[in-house]
């Protein structure tokens, strides 16, 4: 089997100079990175995990905690970290918690304290003090995305401005019969600073801002179904809305479902506009505002991956990029 000392000696380089080329960590020209690597995989040489966590301390695995593992947004982002981390040779740790205490309690205050990760990258998680406390206690880098949390650097799209945008696309059209599907301040999401909570205030604003008093919010879980039953819930009111503006494009889809089952044309008869830029969007012709889910993951990994070669941590919030894209479900509402 191959060693490191075959390896330098194949690229013409001394083992420090492999090690660093392999690990991604150092000062290595690109073309010198090239040359190692090619003789590393022309003798078949595997950097071997725990020789490595032996060297320095590390153990190239970086946790990732998330609320969701079945939903496009989560995936999405998760695939970003992914790409991110595996180009720099560090394995993915996954974490999935629920709402549930205990659950949460076991991930907070036991699995994450093994110590078999060097960093934490936590996807859109309400964290309480507790919680945020026992991530700050591990010693290693933290990102957060969404879930502001001024403890921890946290990476967030402006929800509220996503939430104006949308509302305001459709009060430009015309529309002032306008319904929000998503959290409906209900439940315990309303935090004020959750996401969902965030795109209904921002949704809520701009109505107010339009002189627009009634603002119709209609519960739903994020999901095609959730949305599907409340657009049919709005659809078949009496007065029914013009617009439907979704809090995900997942319940954008479930719209646009529901009013082809109730014998509506989107966007003739009804306007539906979603967030997220996911995939299915372009299918439907759905008009979004795209927040670069994939494009998260990968900040989230480049943050994370600066801090444990050195860099300063950067405490709050770096904001995230988000753009309107106009594919065509929404128009002026029927004269």
């Amino acid at each position: 089997m191959a060693g490191i000392d075959d390896v330098a000696r194949r690229a013409g380089v001394s083992t420090a100079t492999v090690s660093r080329a392999l690990s991604g960590r150092g000062p290595v020209s690109a073309a010198t990175r090239d040359r190692v690597r090619a003789a590393a995989d022309a003798l078949g040489y595997v950097v071997s995990a725990s020789a490595s966590s032996l060297a320095t301390g590390r153990t190239r695995a970086v946790g990732v905690v998330v609320p969701f593992l079945d939903r496009w947004f989560f995936s999405t982002v998760l695939a970003g970290i992914s790409d991110g981390l595996v180009r720099r040779g560090y394995d993915i740790t996954l974490y999935s918690v629920s709402e549930d205490p205990a659950e949460r309690r076991r991930v907070f205050d036991d699995h994450l304290r093994r110590q078999r990760i060097d960093a934490v990258i936590t996807i859109a998680l309400e964290l309480d003090a507790a919680e945020s406390a026992h991530l700050r206690g591990l010693g290693v880098p933290i990102v957060a995305i969404a879930g502001p949390n001024p403890l921890l650097t946290t990476l967030t799209v402006d929800d509220l401005a996503v939430g104006r945008l949308a509302t305001a696309h459709l009060l430009d059209l015309g529309h002032r019969r306008i319904a929000h599907i998503g959290d409906d301040g209900a439940g315990s999401a309303d935090t004020g600073s959750s996401v969902p909570a965030l795109r209904r205030h921002g949704f809520v604003r701009s109505l107010a801002d339009a002189g627009v008093d009634d603002a119709w919010v209609e519960a739903a879980d994020f999901t095609i179904e959730g949305g599907s039953a409340a657009a049919t819930r709005a659809l078949t009111a009496a007065a029914p809305p013009t617009a439907l503006f979704a809090a995900s494009d997942e319940m954008a889809i479930g719209a646009i479902l529901a009013a082809r089952a109730l014998g509506l044309r989107v966007p003739e008869d009804v306007s539906v506009i979603g967030v997220d830029g996911h995939e299915l969007g372009r299918w439907f012709g759905l008009t979004t505002v795209d927040q670069f889910a994939r494009g998260q993951g990968e900040r989230a990994a480049a943050e994370v991956l600066d801090e444990l070669d050195g860099a300063e941590p950067a405490r709050g919030r770096g904001t995230l990029p988000f753009e309107l894209v106009d594919r065509g479900s929404t128009a002026p509402p029927r004269a």
